[in-house]
Formats: structure tokens, sequence, C-alpha cells
């Protein structure tokens, strides 16, 4: 028997008046981790409640294993739903909480009781059944969330921001308690979140959506090192974007992308006037010159130095012979411990390479 899950969104519409989710095509197989990314107002969230069943959409279909949903009440989807603000009941134990679904079905309270202990220690949270919602941390209420919408073995989760209101300790521990959860379980997850790190460490794909479209689907390194526009180059911290002319093999076999009075070497079939994105990781940056087989080497002067603490990036403008063009800027990312042992500062002369492959077209 195929394991239930399968979930098919066929050109599906909503109009909402201010917003409007546009012709979403998905196919998300069953057991999968898929992750729905995108800015705020995207229509990630609307996305999740139209699967669900709070709005309805004025075209196309949800199939769920096969079956086309659509016209179902809430109720009766199957699916398990989890809001970043928890929405427990705060007049019921922590026990009732993850126990409802289970009473609306009208399981036997032997059953109920042996479910509730189950599920409770795969959380991790077997010892707070006889608390109240109030008394507990937000990572706390959040496993409990987790605990109820997964009890009534559903054939669909769906995670609505779900780390987003925790601080980054408990953010860090319930992000490794999800990939836990699921593959013990095996649920088709949906997990909306904007944070394209927390879509690279759980998602199997990941989706990125903008103005109600869908604007990529891939696997987080298709996602990530080959972004298909600039928007999603740009929301996934690329930084590094470039339009040029691209000119004919050299003897190696690359070809040149020119602009800004630079050649860079690249690897791509394309011809003509292309956008090419370079990842911050991809750059090496040193005080001394390059002796590589890296075939993109500058000497540049540091612009910006921008320190987030264990992560620094480091902005190096490239100054081109040809004194008609403009400058271009490099930004690159390395080690807080990187910044102190090469001593760096603004204005500092320094040299940057990359490989022709880091190059990405699109």
């Amino acid at each position: 028997m195929a394991k239930p899950g399968h979930i098919q969104l066929d050109g599906l519409s909503v109009d909402l008046a201010e917003f409007h989710l546009r012709e979403i095509d998905l196919d998300i197989s069953a057991g999968e981790y898929f992750v729905i990314l995108g800015p705020t107002g995207s229509g990630k969230t609307v996305l999740l409640e139209t699967i669900a069943g709070l709005y309805a959409p004025h075209g196309g279909h949800i199939f769920v294993d096969g079956e086309d949903i659509i016209d179902m009440p809430p109720e009766s989807r199957a699916i398990g739903f989890v809001y970043q603000d928890y929405a427990l009941f705060p007049h019921l134990t922590v026990a009732a909480n993850i126990a409802f679904g289970l009473k609306l079905r009208r399981v036997e309270q032997q059953d109920i009781n042996e479910q509730v202990s189950t599920m409770s220690r795969l959380l991790g949270i077997d010892h707070l059944l006889d608390r109240m919602p109030k008394t507990l941390s937000g990572g706390e209420q959040q496993r409990i969330a987790l605990a109820r919408a997964l009890i009534i073995k559903p054939r669909l989760l769906l995670l609505d921001e779900p780390l987003s209101a925790l601080d980054p300790e408990t953010r860090d521990g319930l992000q490794r308690e999800l990939t836990h959860i699921h593959r013990e379980l095996g649920t088709t997850t949906l997990h909306v979140t904007h944070n394209f790190e927390e879509a690279v460490a759980l998602g199997d794909r990941i989706a990125v959506v903008n103005k109600g479209r869908v604007i990529q689907v891939g696997t987080p390194d298709d996602i990530f090192r080959r972004p298909a526009s600039e928007f999603v180059a740009r929301f996934v911290g690329v930084r590094n974007i470039f339009q040029g002319q691209i000119k004919g093999k050299s003897k190696n076999g690359s070809k040149t992308l020119a602009f800004g009075g630079l050649n860079l070497a690249i690897v791509t079939e394309r011809t003509g006037t292309i956008r090419a994105s370079i990842r911050p990781e991809d750059i090496i940056i040193s005080t001394e010159a390059f002796y590589s087989s890296a075939r993109n080497c500058f000497q540049g002067r540091i612009v910006d130095i921008t320190d987030l603490g264990t992560l620094v990036y480091v902005a190096v403008e490239i100054s081109s012979k040809d004194t008609r063009a403009n400058s271009t800027e490099f930004t690159c990312v390395i080690t807080r411990r990187s910044l102190d042992e090469m001593a760096l500062r603004e204005n500092d002369l320094v040299h940057i390479s990359f490989k022709a492959s880091a190059v990405h077209i699109f």
C-alpha cells in the first residue's frame, strides 16, 4: 500500500480582493519535508490555509492521495495545522490540549491516554501533562501544539512559521526536534518560513514564492547554488549579482563574462547578455596575491566590513583598468577569527579569488 500524504496542487488560485494566489502548481511526495520560502506578504500562510480548507479557492484543485479535497470541509481533510502563535486552549491542561482532536473523534478514553503518553514522550513533554499553557515557555508550547496536530495521525502536517517566535537557542533545539519527529513519523510536512537558513536545514525541497506565485522549486542546493532569477538570488543572500556580455571560448574551454571593465572566466553554454551571481562564501579573500588554479583573481580595496558576530561580510571594490568603466564591488564572507587573523580594515588592499564554476548564470 502506498504511503499516504502525496499532495498535488493544480492551478490553485485564490482571490482575497487585496491579495491573490495565482495558479499554484506543486507536486509534493508522500513523506516529504517541503518548505515554502518567501518574504512577508508573499502568500505563504494563505497557501497553507487554503490547503487546510480555511479559504475557498476560485480555481484549481487540491489532490491528496489522488482525492480532490477542494470541496471537503476542514475537519474532514485529516490535516494537522500548527501556527506560529501556538493557538493552545488556555483553559485546558497540556494533556487535554494534546487529546483535543481525539476527543472530537470520540476515541475511547483509554486509547486517548495511551496515545497522549506516547506522543508526549516523543516530543519530550511527558513531564508537563498536568500543567496549564500559560505556565510554559514558548518552546514548550510549540511542542504541545505539534503533539496536538500529530496525534490525529494527519495525512498532511502544515507548519506556519513554527520557529519564528522563539529565541535562537530554543529555535535551534526545536529545529532539530522537527527533523527527529519527521524521521520517526514520516508525515508529509509543509513548512512555511521566511528564513532561508531554516529552509536549508529542514527541507527536502523548497518552493520560493513571491506575490502569490511560485518562482522556483528545487532542492536546497538548487535554490541556493543555482537561483533561477535575480529575486531568488537576492532573497537567499547571494549579494553578488552582475549583468554582462558573454564572449567566445578561451583555450581552456571557459568563456568570458565582460562587465564593468572586468573579464570573468565562467563556465556556460549561454551566449549574449546574461545575469550572473556568485555566492559570498565562494569568494576567497587574502592579503597576499594568489597562486592557485582559480581563474578569477583580482586586487581591490576593502570598502565595507559588516560584523555579524560569528560571520563577517567584507565588500571589496575592484577598479577597472578601463577608466571609462565604473568600479565593481564583490562581497565575500569570512569568520570573525579570519578577520582578526588577517587584521582586515576598511581601505586595506586585498586580493580576491573565485573559480569559474562558482559563477552561476541565469
